[in-house]
C-alpha cells in the first residue's frame, strides 16, 4: 500500500474511480479538479503497483475545529484488503495533525459496509438527511467522529499504560 498526496495528475485515474463507484451520482470533473486544488482541502490516492486504486478527501478551513471526510473510493478489484481504512486512517491523521476536534461524514443509508467501516473508527450516527443521494432518492446517513478520542485510543499517552497496572 503506498499512499499519497492527490496531484491534478491523478485527476483522469480519480475521475475513473469516481465513476465507476458512484455511477449515478459521481462528481463532475471540473468539481474534482477544484478540490484537488483547493487550499482547503487534502486528498490522498492508493497506489498499487504505480495504478491508482483508491482516493479519499477531507475538507477543513483554516483554523476550523472541525472537518469534513467528502470522499473515499476503492477500486473494486483492491476491496476487502484495508486499503479504505488506510485511507481514513490518513485523513484523520492529517486532521489531527490541523488540530480538528471532530470530523463529520455522510454516507449512503444503502451503504452497510462503509457504515460499518465508520463505525469500527468510532464515528456515530447524528441523524439522516432524506432523499439527500440523487437521483437515487437515497438517505445519508449524518456521522460524526470526536477525533480528540479517536487520537487518545491509538496512541495513549505512558500515563494512560499505567493507570492500567
Amino acid at each position: 500500500m503506498s499512499i499519497r498526496p492527490a496531484t491534478l495528475a491523478d485527476l483522469g485515474a480519480i475521475m475513473a474511480l469516481e465513476r465507476a463507484s458512484f455511477p449515478t451520482d459521481a462528481w463532475s470533473e471540473p468539481m474534482m479538479r477544484e478540490e484537488l486544488s483547493a487550499d482547503h482541502t487534502h486528498y490522498v490516492v492508493d497506489e498499487l503497483a504505480g495504478r491508482v486504486v483508491g482516493y479519499a478527501g477531507l475538507r477543513t478551513l483554516p483554523g476550523s475545529r472541525d472537518a469534513d471526510v467528502q470522499t473515499i473510493a476503492v477500486a473494486e478489484s483492491a476491496r476487502g484488503r484495508g486499503r479504505g481504512r488506510a485511507l481514513l486512517h490518513t485523513l484523520l491523521e492529517e486532521a489531527a495533525r490541523l488540530r480538528v476536534r471532530e470530523v463529520f461524514l455522510d454516507v449512503r443509508a444503502d451503504n452497510p459496509v462503509a457504515q460499518a467501516l465508520y463505525a469500527t473508527e468510532g464515528f456515530t450516527e447524528l441523524g439522516r438527511r432524506p432523499r439527500y443521494y440523487q437521483p437515487d432518492g437515497v438517505d445519508a446517513v449524518v456521522m460524526r467522529l470526536d477525533l480528540e478520542a479517536w487520537v487518545a485510543a491509538r496512541h495513549p499517552s505512558p500515563a494512560d499504560a499505567g493507570a492500567c497496572t
